[in-house]
C-alpha cells in the first residue's frame, strides 16, 4: 500500500512537472496545409488520400521557457511530410504515419535555446512531428494580425506563408466549415486564405507550393 501511494505521488509530481513545462510558453501560431481546411464535406472527401500530406507549423514565442531555457522572442518552424492526408479530427479514418519533418530554428538562438526549441516543437506538435530528419537554423520573421487574419512568415529561403481574411467570394458550395482542426494544441484559432504557401527546403524529398486556397490557421498558444 505504501509503495502504491509512493508511486502515485511520484506520478502526480511528474505530471505536474510536464504540465508546468508545457504551459511555460505563450505566443502566436501559424499553420498552412496543402489541402483546404475550411471546406465542404464533399470536397474534403474528394481530397483525402490525394492532397493534404504536407503542412507547415510555426510558433512565435512572446514569453516563456522550455525546461528552464528562456525562449522569449524566438521563433521555430516545422515542415511536415506525411504518408496520407493530415486529416486528423476531420471525421474520416486516415493513417498519416510514417511522418517526417524538418525543424528550422531561429538563427538568433544560442546552442541551449536551439535544443530547447526542438524539444518545444516535439512537445507542441506531438505525433505530427514524426521523425525529425533535419534541424537547421534560419532567419525567421513572423507577423500575425488576428483581427484582419493577415499573416506573413519567412524562414530563410525555405518557407514562405502569406494569408488574408476569408471573403464571400472564397466560398464554393456555401456549405463550408472548419473541416480539419489545427494540428497543434492552440487557442483562438481562425481560418484564413493562403495567398502564398511553400516549402523549398531539403530533407523531406519533396518541395511544395500551394497558393490561393483556404488552407491556413492563425492562432495563439499558451498550454
Amino acid at each position: 500500500m505504501l509503495r502504491t501511494l509512493a508511486f502515485l505521488a511520484v506520478a502526480a509530481l511528474t505530471c505536474a512537472a510536464v504540465d508546468r513545462v508545457f504551459a511555460a510558453a505563450s505566443g502566436d501560431y501559424l499553420e498552412m496545409r496543402t489541402c483546404a481546411i475550411y471546406t465542404g464535406p464533399c470536397f474534403a472527401n474528394g481530397q483525402v488520400g490525394l492532397t493534404g500530406r504536407e503542412a507547415i507549423m510555426a510558433w512565435s514565442i512572446d514569453e516563456g521557457d522550455q525546461s528552464g531555457v528562456d525562449l522569449k522572442g524566438l521563433r521555430v518552424v516545422l515542415a511536415v511530410k506525411a504518408s496520407d492526408t493530415l486529416g486528423l479530427g476531420g471525421g474520416m479514418t486516415v493513417r498519416p504515419e510514417p511522418i517526417q519533418s524538418v525543424v528550422l530554428v531561429d538563427e538568433r538562438a544560442n546552442a541551449a535555446q536551439r535544443e530547447a526549441l526542438v524539444a518545444f516543437v516535439r512537445e507542441r506538435a506531438g505525433k505530427i512531428a514524426g521523425e525529425i530528419v533535419r534541424v537547421d537554423t534560419a532567419p525567421i520573421s513572423m507577423q500575425l494580425d488576428h483581427v484582419d487574419r493577415v499573416a506573413q512568415l519567412q524562414a530563410g529561403d525555405e518557407v514562405t506563408i502569406q494569408t488574408r481574411m476569408l471573403q464571400n467570394g472564397d466560398c464554393v458550395c456555401s456549405n463550408e466549415e472548419i473541416y480539419y482542426p489545427p494540428l497543434a494544441k492552440v487557442e483562438n484559432s481562425s481560418p484564413a486564405f493562403t495567398l502564398e504557401g511553400k516549402f523549398n527546403g531539403r530533407g523531406l524529398g519533396v518541395k511544395w507550393s500551394a497558393p490561393l486556397t483556404r488552407s491556413a490557421f492563425l492562432a495563439t498558444f499558451s498550454k
